[in-house]
């Protein structure tokens, strides 16, 4: 029976010893993450970020956070389309609007939500499109990189060669052009050619023709740091950024669906041309 004891003590000794190594700290190969050959950890040295990626916050009510709110126009439906509270995403809390801006935004608020561009299913524009309640598709290989976004079925291409000059661009978009480069391990994105038809969030907040530049700076396998610092000194006092963590949707079936909302919105835009009246 000692025997045995002993034998089974000096295996264990074996194990610990070979687990822990001469230093007591576990090898390497041990701690290393096994490769997945369908998702490598980098492309062309550069991280990997394809997948389904989405914010996880109260940004589209507003940016600024804020308090819990009742909708007096929806009041039959209770708690179903309350303002939910939430914290800013805007650095230093507030955004920095000059006089006259904020007296127009104080006048999308009061319209809302019939005069904001996502009820009408417009495309929800950068960086809305980011934080929108939906989730949002990220394509790269070794060229350009496309986002793909459920909401209004609509997409932008970051160019990350072949890249626009800003002051040739004819026409705007409502996602606008996008050129991009790297930073070490962040992808910036340099955003331009926005049309000023676009809101940041449903409390009203605008802008009158901005350049963003983006920022996507993976802080693990499946968490992204994301920031958008905004430049419109038609309407902002200084350029300003919001910050927010973005989550991979790690399902073995992740994927975005086709919202395809613009029958939705058609009788809020043409129930007046209508024949027979909406009931």
């Amino acid at each position: 029976m000692r025997t045995t004891t002993s034998c089974a003590a000096l295996v264990l000794s074996s194990a610990l010893l070979a687990a822990c190594g001469s230093g007591g700290n576990a090898p390497a190969a041990a701690s290393a993450t096994p490769s997945n050959p369908a998702h490598p950890a980098r492309i062309d040295g550069h991280p990997n970020l394809n997948g389904v990626w989405q914010a996880m916050n109260t940004a589209n009510w507003n940016l600024e956070g804020g308090p819990t709110q009742a909708n007096p126009e929806f009041w039959k439906l209770g708690a179903l389309f309350g303002v939910p509270p939430g914290e800013s995403v805007v650095e230093g809390g507030a955004i920095p609007y000059l006089p006259a801006a904020l007296e127009q935004r104080n006048k999308n608020r009061a319209g809302w939500p019939a005069n904001d561009p996502e009820t009408k299913c417009f495309r929800g524009g950068i960086p809305r499109s980011t934080y929108l309640p939906y989730p949002f598709q990220v394509v790269q290989g070794d060229g350009d990189i496309m986002f793909v976004y459920e909401y209004a079925t609509s997409n932008r291409t970051v160019r990350m060669t072949n890249q626009l000059d800003p002051k040739e661009v004819l026409v705007d978009q409502w996602n606008g052009w996008s050129n991009g480069h790297w930073e070490g391990d962040t992808l910036v994105i340099d955003v331009f050619g926005l049309i000023p038809d676009t809101w940041f969030d449903r409390s009203g907040n605008f802008h009158q023709g901005m350049t963003v530049t983006e920022r996507y700076t993976p802080v693990g396998d499946n968490h992204i740091q994301y920031s958008a610092t905004i430049t419109d000194p038609h309407t902002f006092s200084r350029p300003w950024t919001i910050s927010m963590p973005l989550y991979r949707h790690i399902e073995p079936n992740a994927e975005i669906f086709e919202y395809k909302c613009v029958e939705l919105a058609e009788p809020l835009l043409y129930g007046k041309l209508l024949k027979e009246p909406i009931k």
